[in-house]
């Protein structure tokens, strides 16, 4: 379609400032250097100390630093841990922290020390790297006697070897562990250790030097991050299922208890967290010189042929996964952390002894993820309602720390298919959207050269699934209608022209997508190849077409948003016309459905749902077009993924009221002892047993039950229709930019009521039964 492709690139013409500006530049000067232990690799893995004496007269009321590392740093003053980072970015909006040491300096000497660290070619693929190196800056003239220079001590702590993890499936998250306590520097982060003998710290750079702006110096664009620390709460590891070896307390791990292993013998301790967490796990343990402790994490045990089952059950499973391996020094109060956090809710611990024995003095976790708080509220009285949503909660916490990401065992990765779920889970539970606009940042600047985005950001192989970046645009829409920065889309619109572009630019003379190279994932549908919806010979798929349209529109609302009428109606045009296609390609007047090929030969639940959701067909036939989707089993279902989209389409075509009857698999993960959402609909052999992409109903108790939906961007307005079908009563509440909007429905009696509260300057309608009422800020008090 030569002359759209032209008459696009025009219009990108008129915003290219906007496109190529200074991203993240924050003016800051930035003295200290870059340092690294010398004669350390590069880009070879490896564990880095360093540490800095600091003479206070008196105990400042703040004293603010800034501080990163490549690949990842933890922060200690006075032998108290107080910072990790940097939050993952890419080289060119690499992030520092902003840490106030003042609560832990006192007067006197005082020792700042850190852990670096580098999994060099096992490195997480979210990892980018460009090489090891550590900075540290005050943020005053006063505070930059801290600054990172050669007055740093460092040394390699060469106890520290990164491990290989072999695990059932695709992975992705990094090496680990094997630590030898014999050479690692007992008490290095303490005032009193002698460094005499460690390494001054040497710059990573030369000074950058030239004229005329010619000078340029790679490596890091320093940029601040916009997230909070990340919680770290002590989290005590629930009971012992099983141990072979030795005799276990039973008040271990639950409590503080200590485990003997006489010498010379093989013991194994199965630990149940009872649920699944994201945790630094601590050992605290003492002789037992050259013993060797291998702890593997595990989400469930495995039975016969790899099938996990009931993930309560244990008998006749065995334990595999990810593992790290210490071998003790054969000292008293050894302890072993590990660097990056771990995903589990079953541990073993191995212990080998050999002539003497090994005591287990501890063994606990520290709970980590994004700070989220669950800021909404739904009062029903049905225990299943109130465990999904304690399970889909759980579920998008431990699929969000620095990222959100698809799973934290296996992959660790940002995924935009699985993220713009994760987000509106964010809007309607937390209201807290940090996260979100990290997550579309950073999404954004992986977008390439011919437009498209990476499907999964950041990430150090740069894979591409092109439907992502259309879902990218849909992710834009939602946050302008959920989100509480009203100009924080504005700086993306140059950027969403660029995707669209390069989809238009595979647009035929038909109306068509075809041909879009790379991987056009959909879903995990039975039957699918690789999740690629089905396409027909000439290269066309009503699946591409109908993803291609809903951008398209979100498209249309962003720019008229932004004040860009020129662009908006470029794209309503554009979007006319590709609802003709897919009208006059996929129609089958037979079976009166949206077929998924030109050849009408096979049919989904997902290209019906994006055609209802696109609002190709509306009133009776769409509603008929659900209730097919619900009663034909020929159709290609939709995984536990898309039934996100299925669920909109059917409360669009009027189904709502049986939203209730759509849970099935919800109910399959809960009878089989999840207490995370698994990620295909497979539940007993699924991958991974936590995909924040299954969360969804937590948004649809709230959107389709209760009825709450943004109406305007920014939430100026609200939609409320709630789909209550034999709920007789019921309450709730979600979090607003401006407030709380809370709800609460009584149709037990002849007659029904509503009393609805809406923040300040917050206004909309209600809908019950076709009728329409309006609302204003404050109670809203209905009778019918």
């Amino acid at each position: 379609m030569k002359n759209i492709t032209v008459t696009i690139l025009l219009l990108l013409a008129l915003t290219v400032n906007a496109q190529f500006g200074n991203q993240g530049a924050t003016g800051f000067q930035w003295n200290a250097s870059w340092i690294t232990v010398p004669e350390a690799g590069t880009t070879t893995s490896g564990l880095y100390l360093f540490r800095k004496k600091l003479t206070l007269e008196t105990v400042p009321s703040s004293f603010i630093v800034y501080v990163s590392a490549d690949s990842r740093y933890k922060l200690f003053v006075n032998e108290t841990f107080v910072s990790l980072g940097p939050a993952v970015g890419d080289i060119q909006h690499w992030n520092y922290e902003t840490v106030d040491l003042a609560p832990f300096l006192r007067a006197g000497q005082n020792i700042i020390s850190a852990k670096v660290w580098n999994e060099g070619n096992m490195k997480p693929v979210h990892q980018i790297s460009f090489r090891t190196g550590f900075i540290l800056q005050g943020s005053t003239t006063e505070t930059q006697v801290v600054n990172t220079n050669d007055t740093w001590k460092c040394i390699q702590d060469k106890s520290y070897t990164p491990i290989q993890q072999r695990v059932r499936g695709y992975y992705a998250a990094g090496a680990g562990e094997q630590i030898d306590m014999q050479f690692h520097p007992a008490g290095w982060e303490k005032l009193s250790f002698d460094d005499s003998k460690w390494l001054r710290a040497e710059s990573v750079f030369g000074t950058a030097s030239g004229r005329q702006g010619m000078a340029r110096r790679g490596g890091w664009n320093l940029v601040p991050s916009i997230l909070p620390p990340m919680e770290m709460t002590l989290q005590r590891l629930v009971t012992t299922r099983k141990s072979e070896g030795v005799k276990v307390p039973p008040a271990f791990p639950a409590n503080k208890t200590a485990v003997r292993i006489p010498a010379n013998t093989t013991a194994r301790i199965l630990i149940d967290q009872t649920f699944l967490t994201n945790a630094y796990p601590t050992l605290e343990f003492s002789g037992g010189k050259n013993d060797t402790i291998t702890i593997t994490y595990a989400e469930a045990l495995y039975g016969d042929k790899g099938i996990k089952g009931n993930r309560d059950e244990i008998e006749g499973k065995t334990i595999s996964g990810r593992r790290d391996i210490i071998i003790s020094d054969g000292s008293d109060n050894q302890s072993f952390t590990t660097l990056a956090y771990r995903t589990y809710r079953y541990v073993e611990l191995k212990i080998v002894t050999l002539g003497n024995p090994l005591v287990i003095e501890d063994f606990y976790g520290t709970f980590t993820g994004y700070p989220f708080k669950f800021n909404a509220k739904l009062e029903s009285g049905n225990s299943t309602i109130d465990k999904i949503i304690e399970i889909g909660w759980r579920t998008a916490r431990l699929c969000a720390v620095d990222t959100y990401m698809d799973c934290p065992y296996y992959e660790r990765l940002q995924y935009i298919g699985d993220a713009r779920i994760q987000l509106l889970v964010s809007y309607y539970n937390s209201g807290d959207d940090r996260l979100a606009k990290n997550a579309l940042n950073l999404m954004g600047w992986s977008r390439q050269l011919d437009g498209y985005t990476f499907s999964r950001y950041p990430d150090n192989l740069g894979q591409i699934i092109p439907t992502y970046s259309l879902w990218y645009v849909s992710m834009l829409h939602d946050y302008m209608m959920y989100g509480s920065d009203p100009d924080f889309i504005t700086d993306k619109l140059a950027g969403q022209r660029q995707i669209l572009n390069y989809f238009i630019s595979y647009l035929d003379e038909d109306g068509s997508l075809k041909n879009v190279p790379n991987w056009n994932f959909t879903d995990w549908a039975s039957g699918w190849q690789r999740g690629t919806a089905p396409i027909g010979e000439d290269g066309s798929s009503a699946a591409m077409d109908l993803q291609m349209l809903l951008a398209i529109q979100s498209a249309v609302d962003l720019e008229n948003y932004a004040g860009r009428k020129e662009f908006a109606d470029f794209y309503g045009a554009l979007a006319a016309k590709i609802t003709q296609t897919v009208k006059r390609k996929y129609w089958d007047s037979t079976r009166k459905l949206f077929a998924d090929t030109p050849g009408k030969d096979k049919f989904s639940q997902h290209t019906n749902s994006m055609a209802i959701l696109a609002g190709l067909v509306q009133g009776v036939e769409a509603q008929n077009i659900g209730k097919l989707m619900l009663s034909d089993a020929s159709l290609t279902q939709a995984s536990i993924y898309f039934k996100y989209y299925l669920h909109l389409a059917l409360t669009k075509a009027g189904l709502g009221n049986d939203f209730m009857n759509w849970l099935d698999i919800w109910h399959k993960n809960i009878d089989l002892g999840l207490s995370t959402w698994g990620e295909t609909s497979e539940v007993e052999s699924t991958r991974s047993d936590c995909h924040a992409w299954g969360a969804s109903p937590n948004i649809e108790f709230f959107r389709i039950v209760l009825g709450i939906e943004s109406s305007t961007p920014n939430f100026k307005s609200v939609k409320i229709e709630p789909n209550l079908g034999s709920i007789k009563t019921i309450s709730g509440e979600m979090p607003h930019p401006a407030g709380k909007i809370s709800v609460k429905y009584d149709n037990s009696g002849s007659r029904f009521s509503a009393d609805i509260m809406l923040p300040p300057k917050t206004t909309g309608v209600f809908i019950w039964q076709g009728k329409s009422y309006e609302l204003n800020e404050g109670l809203n008090p209905i009778r019918l």
